[in-house]
């Protein structure tokens, strides 16, 4: 497996549709598909957004579940994880009972903690067995989640920046987190703009790190990539190095 060495997990659609790009991975087939070419090109786990009959990220169990049981029988042992947006279901309560009734469960969920109910709907993904990756998306949120009694039992905790952000701001907020001393692993990354350039610093740091078509649909010499399969090896190469 290419970057034997590396952690990298493939974000393969994010909230992305179609209209951004043709190879946009929205229905089961195309999410497994996409998914195998990720893992094959050196992703170790794979992170998507289930969409409905329109394309647009739901939380629904039909959808997480078609979704979540067509990669995992493309790709068996590939750890999937899925979105809990607050976008795809803007209601702290139903948002709880939509995913409590989950019957084919992924692997792993991302909790953004800066949206309503973070905090609860983490305890009841963990209480389910499945495992929390933290979102923290700055200073404020790296804080809350430092105190919330959550930290030391996450899978994982992303510090996620926006297009503008920069490693200034990620090392204010990567100092934040590590304060907190959970055991959970550090990821880092971007979007569009900053994103290969914080998936640099992730590796100067030593820190996990993720590439896909949710963070960018270009390469780094900013050719517009064909899938993530071909983000994937470009990221395993910059890490290589």
């Amino acid at each position: 497996m290419p970057g034997s060495t590396i952690y990298l997990k493939a974000c393969i659609n994010g909230a992305r549709t179609p209209d951004e790009h043709a190879a946009l991975p929205v229905t089961p087939e195309q999410l497994a598909a996409e998914a195998v070419a990720a893992h094959v090109a050196g992703a170790k786990a794979v992170h998507l957004h289930p969409k409905d009959a329109e394309g647009v990220d739901s939380l629904l169990a039909s959808d997480v579940e078609a979704a979540v049981a067509a990669v995992r029988d493309a790709a068996p042992g590939l750890p999937i994880g899925v979105t809990t947006g607050y976008w795809a279901l803007p209601d702290a309560e139903q948002r709880l009972r939509v995913i409590e009734s989950w019957t084919v469960a992924p692997d792993f969920a991302s909790v953004n903690w800066h949206e309503p109910g973070s905090r609860e709907l983490a305890e009841l993904l963990l209480g389910r067995g499945i495992g929390v990756e933290a979102g923290i998306f700055h200073a404020e949120a790296a804080r809350s989640w430092a105190a919330s009694g959550v930290a030391a039992h996450c899978l994982r905790v992303m510090v996620e920046l926006g297009a503008d952000g920069d490693v200034a701001t990620a090392d204010e907020v990567l100092a934040l987190v590590s304060a907190a001393e959970s055991p959970a692993p550090i990821l880092l990354h971007g979007l569009d703009d900053s994103c290969w350039p914080l998936l640099r610093h992730a590796g100067a740091r030593g820190l996990q790190a993720r590439i896909g078509m949710e963070d960018t649909l270009a390469l780094p010499d900013g050719s517009v990539t064909d899938g993530n399969a071909a983000l994937v090896s470009a990221a395993v190469e910059l890490l290589s190095r």
